[in-house]
């Protein structure tokens, strides 16, 4: 159990505003019915949903106002700051969802363990995990670890009417690549030496980490989410085999822990080896990045589920013809598959033009 969140604001931050449902739609429409959810349970929707992995910030000068000397992980704690920076890109882009502003270590720093996220590097762990001493370090998580997080998704789905909130995890393997390395690592050796030298201590992590995960999910769907997507950032750097023995059972735990109550994503880096056997640990959408075609990604998932994806996010600094040009033709691919969600095929870039991302949505929305 922790003590009521200590960060959590009196007041608003300077420059925080109330807000209104998005797009005039009355606050009383279910986003249960809106055209993500309708398209991720493999309905059909009037126009191909469209929302942006790192919409909430980032690019976004209102965000980078609001965000101004508040550190990452703080502002992550702050209901109301977490509140406008989600609505952010809703309001100005007009995407047709929101994903919860927050950080997949969150859930890490809420049970006690020592990190932060360094500017310019990203999460830093003060003490690397490496022995079996070191579980003792990771409790469970539960929803009292994580009252901030109930607030924000409260307040949210009550400011976005009929605009579905995406909540989100980090997947077991890519937290304990982040414990085991002790921030972001290029190559994992210190997670692969881990992972085939100590199975079973490698097993135990994951198990423990897909409880926090599957908790995290959980506290945002009770608080109203109507999808979630787990994020499995750094399995791209392993072979199949591996996957399949060491990664995959514990995705697909945590996957099952959340069961059938809203539609889940899963989305990894790298992943195109990996997309059929992802998709098979228990996913309703599989999310595809930016080096495999929607067409490919079809072919190596049977046709079976909705897709997510999947536009470069580099191309969005290239002229215009070259973006309209590629967004007509990843929406046309996607109309092969049992339903398609338009996204990047990873997050938006800092220095990204806030309009192109606006005129990718209408583009989208117009293609019907």
């Amino acid at each position: 159990m922790t003590t009521p969140d200590p960060h959590a604001p009196e007041s608003a931050p300077a420059g925080v505003t109330g807000t209104t449902p998005y797009a005039g739609t009355p606050a009383t429409d279910d986003p249960r019915q809106s055209a993500l959810v309708t398209v991720a349970r493999g309905g059909t929707a009037r126009h191909t949903p469209v929302w942006f992995m790192r919409q909430a910030g980032r690019s976004l000068p209102e965000y980078k106002k609001v965000r101004e000397g508040i550190p990452m992980l703080e502002s992550c704690t702050m209901p109301d700051l977490v509140t406008e920076i989600t609505l952010q890109p809703v309001r100005r882009h007009g995407v047709d969802a929101a994903i919860l502003f927050s950080d997949i270590v969150v859930p890490l720093k809420a049970v006690g363990v020592d990190l932060d996220i360094v500017a310019g590097v990203g999460p830093v762990v003060a003490e690397p995990f490496a022995t079996r001493a070191d579980l003792d370090r990771l409790p469970e998580l539960t929803p009292e670890h994580v009252p901030y997080i109930t607030e924000a998704v409260t307040s949210l789905v009550g400011e976005l009417g009929s605009t579905p909130l995406v909540g989100f995890s980090g997947a077991p393997f890519t937290l304990a690549s982040y414990l085991v390395e002790g921030g972001p690592s290029k190559n994992h050796e210190r997670t692969k030496a881990l992972m085939h030298g100590d199975p079973e201590l490698w097993s135990d992590l994951c198990a423990r980490l897909g409880q926090i995960a599957a908790t995290f999910l959980q506290v945002q769907i009770d608080a109203g989410a109507s999808a979630v997507q787990l994020f499995d950032s750094w399995v791209g750097a392993l072979p199949r085999a591996d996957y399949l023995r060491f990664v995959e059972p514990h995705s697909r735990a945590v996957l099952a822990a959340v069961g059938e109550r809203v539609p889940r994503i899963h989305f990894g880096v790298g992943t195109g080896e990996l997309l059929a056997d992802m998709a098979d640990a228990g996913a309703d959408v599989i999310g595809v990045d930016y080096r495999v075609s929607l067409t490919d990604a079809l072919a190596r998932t049977g046709g079976r589920y909705a897709v997510q994806g999947n536009l470069d996010p580099a191309l969005l600094f290239a002229p215009w013809p070259v973006i309209e040009e590629r967004v007509r033709s990843i929406v046309e691919e996607g109309r092969a598959a049992p339903g398609h969600i338009f996204n990047l095929g990873h997050g938006v870039l800092p220095a990204t033009d806030p309009t192109v991302l606006t005129r990718v949505v209408e583009l989208v929305h117009s293609l019907g």
